[in-house]
């Protein structure tokens, strides 16, 4: 993929994060009260005390952000997190324009797991496109740049003083869901953003390691790795079979290998992310 094409398919996937994140926040967050964290969870709190409404100040506090970014990190941070600071207010103002108070359901329960879903898997499109969501994505960014504090660390942090920002004006019960949301947008964002990279990686060990190379390699059309190890109770020396294959694949080359060697030692792990030849890269044949 050339670089425009990349540039326009990222384009259109952060707007169409910013999309989901304004159609969850309308659609879920809103209408039931819940607290969240973030940019959304402050403004959630000042609309409450001051009547501002939170796209205006979502756009307020994320142009804020934005210059301070602009500053401290430069240039090319600020246009990577620019299309996210309009874009979400944007889209919630026309959203609240379009649909007035339309409320989808008033099960509070199910409005915490949409929000939650909602809110990870648009914050997690954005992520994956290398670009920052703006707003409270910067003030983590800076403690770890000049403090050295993870961004994982600060931003737990910040989304529970944000929580207790808005447990002042909220029953218990509904503090215990404003946790809860955090903790599954949270997971949803981390699975968002491992989704389609994480692959398998096998270890193979075996008296027919060169039978079991040649079927990865002809049937599988995979790469393979043959790595000298040796016994640990006769210490013969022995070679093991190292190669990495999608997930859906793990079937069909647990068949093959038991095929060839049923007493075959064989290790399966997940591995986040792979790069390189047959992966991110095309597959040269010789």
């Amino acid at each position: 993929m050339n670089s425009r094409k990349r540039k326009i398919k990222n384009t259109l996937l952060v707007l169409l994060g910013n999309i989901i994140y304004a159609c969850t926040v309308k659609f879920f967050l809103l209408p039931s009260g819940l607290m969240t964290g973030g940019t959304t969870g402050i403004a959630l709190a000042v609309n409450y005390w001051t009547g501002l409404s939170v796209s205006l100040f979502v756009l307020l506090f994320n142009v804020a952000m934005l210059i301070i970014g602009w500053i401290v990190f430069g240039r090319a941070f600020a246009f990577s997190t620019i299309l996210s600071t309009f874009a979400y207010p944007v889209f919630l103002s026309a959203l609240n324009f379009i649909f007035g108070d339309v409320v989808i359901t008033d099960d509070v329960l199910m409005n915490m797991v949409f929000s939650g879903l909602g809110i990870g898997i648009a914050l997690g499109t954005v992520i994956r496109t290398g670009a920052s969501t703006g707003g409270m994505d910067i003030p983590p960014l800076m403690l770890q740049k000049y403090f050295k504090i993870p961004v994982s660390v600060s931003m737990y942090i910040f989304d529970f003083i944000i929580l207790l920002l808005q447990a002042i004006t909220h029953t218990a019960d509904e503090v215990l869901y404003g946790i809860v949301l955090v903790l599954i947008y949270t997971m949803a964002l981390d699975k968002m953003i491992m989704i389609g990279t994480t692959k398998t990686e096998l270890k193979i060990v075996s008296c027919k390691s060169e039978e079991i190379r040649q079927a990865i390699l002809e049937q599988m059309d995979r790469g393979v790795t043959m790595l000298e190890g040796e016994g640990g109770y006769l210490r013969k020396p022995t070679q093991i079979v190292l190669s990495v294959i999608s997930n859906r694949e793990v079937p069909k080359i647990e068949k093959i290998i038991h095929e060839i060697d049923p007493e075959s030692f064989l290790i399966i792990s997940r591995v986040s992310e792979v790069r390189g030849r047959g992966f991110t890269l095309s597959k040269k044949y010789r």
